[in-house]
């Protein structure tokens, strides 16, 4: 066997950079810290708008007017209720499996059920990305109080929205007002942000004229992963062991000194701060006082200092995030899974966008293994 010993490979560096197609969705980072949907900069309505309007947008291309919000809020409670197949499935997972495997499989069971059409027709796909945008709520929360509570709930309340269909599930009772309000900002934060590592991975699926419930099946998968999703879990997972600021002071100057990762701070594209974090600080703020909080904020805002301090890292959207949920009483590990109940607006639009105009995403890739290899007989072999 000969090896190629001059062999020089590029290095890889994972495409980052490098634009792998065209958006009218979204766009991340131009100025170096600001983010727009369709050209809306995120900061005009982040605080004002429902989740609903912003889905309405990104998937239908254009603002809803009040009877077309209304209509689109009454279509989505419509399809809260999830097929009796699905619940069995769910009822097989355990309570040690990680929630959005529960997501992934809820969604890939309910493509089973509810197939769409090999002609992908545009309405009848957007009425599948209904159907999966009413009942992720319930798949993950019926499957929650089977494993943990062995309890059979009723998946369709009232609610006229995500975030509060997804509050009083989880806890029972209608959500407080100023619950609901962060959940609006929470999901609309995390809506859209153009090629990200799930956004691609369902871009490439849809390239190759597969259904809409693999996409999305795909996307979650890629979101699973801890170097995409599951920020704000690790960030919860390290600030709930503090029992006040300077106690974070001494971990957090502990963990850089050892070179340890931090979850939430620092991005990809962002130069100079994430804007999605200001906004859901003052959202967490709130939420602390509300709840008579006096460790997890505080801790939290002496992190994100010492972070700039020391590092000049700047949180990111996931770290003020945890914070904000579990003042609201979310289970750390369903954090990730609300990620996918307001994403799925923009896996959807994209997938929307590449069958629009579609070339199967097929990239090269660099060779480094030996230049030639001699065939060996089996009984030669050592």
């Amino acid at each position: 066997m000969s090896t190629n010993t001059g062999f020089k490979p590029k290095k890889s560096v994972a495409l980052s950079g490098t634009s792998a197609g065209n958006t009218a969705l979204c766009s991340v980072g131009k100025s170096g810290n600001d983010l727009h949907y369709r050209g809306y900069d995120i900061l005009e309505f982040a605080d004002k708008a429902e989740f609903e309007e912003i889905a309405y947008l990104i998937v239908h291309e254009k603002l809803p007017n009040k009877e077309e919000l209304k209509t689109y809020k009454e279509k989505l409670r419509s399809f809260r209720d999830i097929p009796a197949g699905v619940k069995v499935a769910l009822e097989q997972l355990p309570k040690t499996c990680h929630p959005m495997d529960v997501m992934r499989t809820g969604c890939s069971v309910l493509g089973a059920l509810d197939q769409e059409d090999e002609g992908h027709d545009k309405a009848a796909a957007q009425d599948i990305i209904n159907r999966l945008m009413g009942s992720f709520s319930s798949i993950l929360l019926y499957w929650y109080h089977f494993a943990y509570n062995n309890k059979r709930i009723d998946v369709v309340t009232d609610d006229d929205t995500v975030g509060g269909h997804f509050l009083h599930l989880l806890h029972g009772e209608k959500p407080k007002e100023s619950w609901v309000k962060a959940m609006h900002v929470s999901l609309i934060l995390y809506a859209e942000h153009e090629f990200n590592a799930s956004t691609f991975a369902g871009r490439v699926c849809a390239s190759t004229l597969s259904d809409i419930h693999s996409i999305i099946t795909g996307a979650i998968g890629t979101l699973r992963g801890p170097l995409h999703g599951g920020a704000n879990e690790a960030a919860m997972a390290m600030i709930e062991n503090w029992t006040s600021a300077d106690e974070a002071e001494d971990k957090i100057l502990g963990m850089l000194s050892r070179k340890d990762k931090i979850m939430g701070f620092g991005h990809a594209i962002y130069r100079e701060s994430d804007p999605r974090n200001a906004v859901i600080k003052s959202w967490s703020e709130k939420l602390s006082k509300d709840v008579g909080d006096t460790v997890l904020y505080p801790v939290s805002e002496r992190v994100e200092a010492i972070m700039w301090r020391e590092k000049k890292l700047f949180c990111n959207a996931d770290f003020f995030h945890a914070s904000a949920y579990h003042f609201m009483g979310i289970p750390t590990k369903l954090f990730t899974p609300i990620f996918v109940c307001s994403r799925l607006t923009g896996w959807a639009a994209h997938a929307f966008e590449q069958r629009a105009d579609n070339r199967i995403i097929r990239p090269s890739a660099d060779y480094t293994g030996p230049e030639t290899s001699e065939w060996v007989a089996i009984e030669d072999r050592a």
